[in-house]
């Protein structure tokens, strides 16, 4: 009677904690229940990120400025994915004109870096860290362009919080903490320079652990310079001739010309209707147009009557991303150099060629796997409806390695990404912007803003954004 007692028991204690662990309300699969406002919304990757948004969109401030502050802030706390040695996308909602606007704010490769360079060293294939794979820094003049077209507060003022977390300091959150207490002394263990006086020095000869208080100094003068001088202080002044000149004494080639020549482009983003939403990425040299084809080929398939993670569900997916990484490594690069037939790949008819060519089951293509790498992802909306969908990178981690002297940021590494293939899409050029994974995204529904949206995360981002629409349109 004792034991069935204790049985009974058990199993009641059991029952109450698997309830316990389940929602009250809403899919059980959802981890969090939604944030709701009604004058504004901010996400980001770091909280402290996300509040400084918040509270430029409350001092007044809309939508783009609070994502420029936010991406200042981040480029402080998340060193390990971002900063101002990298390149920027964005989609733009505007409140106003009720229209879509695209910014491509990547960099290009050096002039005086040639393929004959490459050839002559033996090379196959450019280094991952180094001189050689730096390309122009394109954020901080994607910020100015955003901020010319839509800001509304001064620079001086959407960075100012910026500049007080870098000289003051803030506590390191425990991913960031990891990925910094890998990275750094890795860089240090390939001797490039600079590493200890730009992220240990400040900080009392050691790196902070989780909890502990950063600071970065001289990432809140050159933050100052770029507030009071604009991009030009950045692209024309002293920072420029320090870049150019320590690239030059690593054996490099970036220069001081090449930033004074960089600008971004104000592009249309393009996109594919997926059962009666329309969704947008940016034209190559990025591959948001990846997901758009995963999209289209998939968009043949009746999934109201497949389930969700299924057998089908997976295969389908899977050959379809198999097809659109197969044009992306064929077709996608800076579309000043190559022709990219951005249309055709985007039509009807060839999604239907290319879904006639999916069988039960998994076929093999070249689809070509190019790169991971960290990144951070951030959207704002504010009071009057405008919306910003931003993604910013210094691609694998914290970048090449190259800490320009007491500057404190690092230089991307996204040049690694060009072919050195003669005569394919991506092959290297001087002047030329590489092939670049990240990529921000858009919805919308009968002409009106339903989704901004992104993810993190290299070769994933297409997929990323083709399981997001899925899944918010199918299941």
């Amino acid at each position: 009677m004792k034991t069935t007692f204790y049985y009974f028991l058990f199993f009641t204690l059991s029952i109450n904690l698997i309830i316990a662990q389940d929602r009250v309300t809403g899919e059980t699969f959802a981890t969090r229940s939604e944030v709701l406002g009604q004058n504004g919304m901010v996400a980001t990757s770091h909280p402290l990120a996300t509040q400084i948004g918040l509270d430029v969109l409350k001092d007044g401030g809309n939508a783009i400025d609070a994502a420029i502050a936010a991406n200042a802030a981040l480029g402080l706390m998340e060193p390990t994915g971002c900063g101002i040695g990298g390149d920027l996308f964005a989609i733009v909602w505007d409140a106003k004109t009720k229209k879509l606007y695209g910014l491509n704010a990547s960099g290009r490769s050096p002039q005086k870096l040639t393929l004959a360079y490459f050839e002559k060293e033996g090379m196959t294939k450019i280094p991952s860290l180094g001189p050689l794979p730096v390309s122009v820094p394109g954020a901080v003049d994607g910020w100015f362009e955003l901020h010319q077209k839509f800001g509304s507060k001064p620079m001086s003022e959407i960075l100012a919080p910026a500049i007080d977390y870098a000289e003051k300091g803030f506590p390191l959150t425990e991913l960031i903490a990891w990925y910094m207490q890998r990275s750094i002394p890795y860089y240090q263990s390939k001797g490039f320079p600079n590493i200890e006086d730009t992220y240990i020095s400040q900080n009392g000869g050691n790196l902070p652990n989780e909890g502990e208080i950063y600071k970065n100094p001289y990432l809140a003068n050159t933050y100052r310079k770029i507030a009071q001088g604009g991009r030009d202080a950045f692209y024309k002044g002293d920072i420029a001739k320090t870049i150019g000149t320590f690239i030059k004494e690593q054996g490099g080639f970036l220069s001081a010309k090449d930033l004074a020549a960089h600008k971004s482009e104000w592009v249309e983003p393009v996109s594919v209707n997926y059962r009666g939403y329309d969704v947008w990425e940016l034209p190559p040299n990025g591959q948001g147009i990846a997901a758009l084809q995963m999209l289209q080929i998939l968009e043949g398939f009746d999934f109201s009557n497949i389930e969700f993670g299924s057998a089908e569900h997976l295969h389908l997916f899977t050959e379809a991303k198999k097809l659109a990484f197969e044009d992306r490594a064929k077709y996608y690069a800076d579309m000043d150099f190559f022709n990219v037939p951005v249309d055709e790949l985007l039509a009807e008819d060839y999604a239907n060629k290319r879904r006639e060519m999916i069988g039960e089951r998994a076929a093999t293509y070249s689809a070509g796997e190019i790169s991971a790498g960290e990144t951070i992802y951030m959207t704002v909306a504010d009071n009057q409806g405008t919306m910003i969908s931003l993604i910013q990178s210094n691609y694998r981690g914290m970048g090449s390695g190259m800490a320009p002297p007491k500057l404190g940021f690092m230089l991307q590494d996204r040049g690694e990404l060009f072919s050195l293939k003669k005569g394919q899409a991506n092959t290297y050029e001087p002047g030329k912007r590489p092939f670049h994974t990240i990529i921000p995204a858009f919805m919308t529904k009968d002409g009106k803003p339903f989704v901004s949206f992104g993810v993190m995360g290299g070769d994933f981002q297409p997929m990323g954004h083709t399981q997001i629409v899925m899944n918010l349109v199918d299941f």
